[in-house]
């Protein structure tokens, strides 16, 4: 059951769950505010702890609204799409053969069977950019974990609405998302490297800072280029 509270024009959404800690989390396109509360928890304490997030929040709120967006994908000819932060025109060609994907220049060739729908185009190219990432991931991982000392025992790839990786160091896993074969290679490097670190410190805390300092110099830079590309149209259901 979902419960709410104002902090002046900011609406929160408050569940409670069979949970130890309280989490919140912002979220996209326009920054609606959830957070999750032990079932012990009551609603006073649960404000208090928003408020002192307060500012925390407006800035989240900020940064997703600002955040460009494609337009939805159509999958029509001389459409706009990015591999590897190269833009390419997407031609479609319809033949009776299994579906593929080609890069050809400046072209994204896109041989699809007649009729196919459109959710059945999206899930094509969906697979298709999971290959890309798939790939690309072996050689980061074998690079960093030398650097870095660690072993990443699973890998996982898929889409994600509200984040471009994740990280579980009791099982030594990491999370990416299918979209970063979209971006530019270092973005998918500094994000491999950020998910990687979390094997080493869990949390975002100053230690986790300084590794991300000693081991990628540059992350901030990367981390920037990456916000300021634009994230996939997505149908948000509340």
């Amino acid at each position: 059951m979902i419960t709410q509270f104002n902090l002046g024009e900011i609406v929160v959404d408050v569940v409670k769950k069979d949970i130890k800690n309280i989490h919140l989390s912002v979220y996209p396109p326009v920054g609606r505010v959830r957070i999750s509360a032990p079932l012990r928890m009551d609603i006073d304490t649960i404000r208090v702890f928003a408020i002192t997030k307060l500012a925390w929040i407006k800035r989240q709120q900020q940064k997703l609204r600002a955040q460009e967006r494609e337009m939805p994908r159509e999958y029509l000819d001389r459409e706009s799409h990015y591999v590897w932060g190269k833009r390419y025109l997407l031609k479609v060609e319809e033949k009776d053969a299994a579906p593929e994907v080609e890069l050809k220049h400046s072209k994204m060739i896109f041989h699809i069977r007649p009729a196919t729908s459109h959710e059945r185009k999206q899930e094509i190219l969906d697979a298709w950019y999971r290959e890309q990432l798939k790939e690309a991931v072996p050689a980061l991982l074998a690079k960093w974990e030398l650097l870095m000392g660690v072993k990443v025992e699973k890998l996982f790839v898929q889409k994600m609405k509200t984040k471009w990786g994740g990280c579980s160091p009791g099982a030594g896993s990491i999370r990416l998302n299918t979209d970063l074969a979209k971006k530019p290679p270092e973005c998918l490097e500094y994000i491999v490297v950020h998910e990687m670190a979390h094997l080493l410190e869990p949390t975002h805390n100053s230690h986790f800072i300084t590794l991300m300092d000693q081991f990628m110099p540059k992350w901030r830079l990367y981390k920037e280029e990456l916000n300021r590309l634009p994230v996939r149209h997505e149908d948000w259901a509340y």
